[in-house]
């Protein structure tokens, strides 16, 4: 049984992203994703002016005279969210939690699919495989994704994304579009990401919440790694503390930037507290430029 709150929380999210989709970016995702190309849809007879390379000689020579093959864009795809659950997931300085807007993300984008007929499946992760839903369509099957994400119980457990790449290789044969939504604090991964990437269309999405990339002056104050449970004490009125920690945060940011282009993987990053639509939006420009 679901509780009142996450009863009302998902129709939150459901009449949000719903809107979203609505009014930000209607026709956009459809003309972003094209789907798997060209599907065969039936054999007719050769008439003057078709295209002699669509010829089917097999068909031609029973018949005693041409045939040609007719195809027709294959619009449907398949779309898979492949979402970071671990630990790290479970923090948050503004607004909402990492994994609550990871949810709602997903959200969105599933909404843009079935709205385009498309499927939609999930692999939720963390240092093992926790859930896999096979892609299908439809609203009740969105709102089972979106109830998933938000009940998952998140543990103390780290990040493996090769595993998830390599699961995602076994169960999804179809060339498909990946959504990778994670906040890459994984063991290396961009291997992994590659070989995928070669058969699907991997884009990476990073959660993030502003205090990993800045850190106030607050004081004292007592860390725990939610992955590893490892506890130290900061002083974080510290300048010299502060400035190291946005130097690493930056470069950390330069490196994963870096590394999805090696491997010829799109990126985009989302933080808690502001609204990705702009920014997902932008995404969206940016590859129908490339279509």
């Amino acid at each position: 049984m679901l509780s009142p709150e996450l009863v009302k929380k998902i129709k939150q999210i459901q009449v949000y992203t719903s809107r979203m989709v609505n009014a930000s970016f209607a026709g956009q995702y459809e003309s972003v994703f094209k789907g798997r190309g060209m599907q065969f849809e039936e054999v007719r007879e050769y008439t003057p002016g078709d295209d002699v390379r669509t010829i089917d000689w097999n068909v031609t020579a029973r018949a005693g005279k041409p045939y040609i093959k007719r195809f027709v864009e294959e619009r449907e795809m398949m779309l898979m969210l492949v979402v970071d659950m671990s630990a790290s997931g479970n923090f948050g300085t503004r607004g909402k939690l990492k994994n609550e807007l990871a949810a709602e993300f997903c959200a969105v984008l599933a909404f843009a699919a079935i709205r385009n007929n498309d499927k939609v499946g999930l692999i939720i992760f963390t240092d093992q495989i926790e859930l896999y839903i096979p892609p299908k369509k439809g609203t009740t099957h969105v709102l089972r994704l979106i109830r998933e994400l938000l009940c998952f119980k998140i543990t103390d457990k780290k990040t493996h994304i090769p595993l998830a790449m390599d699961y995602l290789a076994k169960v999804i044969r179809k060339r498909a579009t990946v959504f990778l939504v994670s906040d890459f604090i994984s063991p290396d991964f961009s291997r992994a990401m590659g070989w995928v990437n070669k058969r699907h269309d991997v884009i990476a999405v990073t959660v993030q919440d502003p205090a990993e990339s800045i850190m106030p002056p607050v004081g004292l104050v007592e860390f725990q790694d939610a992955e590893t449970g490892q506890v130290q004490l900061i002083d974080t009125s510290n300048t010299t503390f502060r400035r190291q920690y946005e130097q690493d945060s930056l470069h950390r940011t330069n490196q994963l930037t870096r590394g999805f282009r090696s491997i010829n993987v799109d990126s985009i990053s989302i933080e808690t507290h502001r609204s990705y639509i702009h920014d997902l939006i932008k995404f969206f420009h940016m590859r129908h430029r490339r279509v």
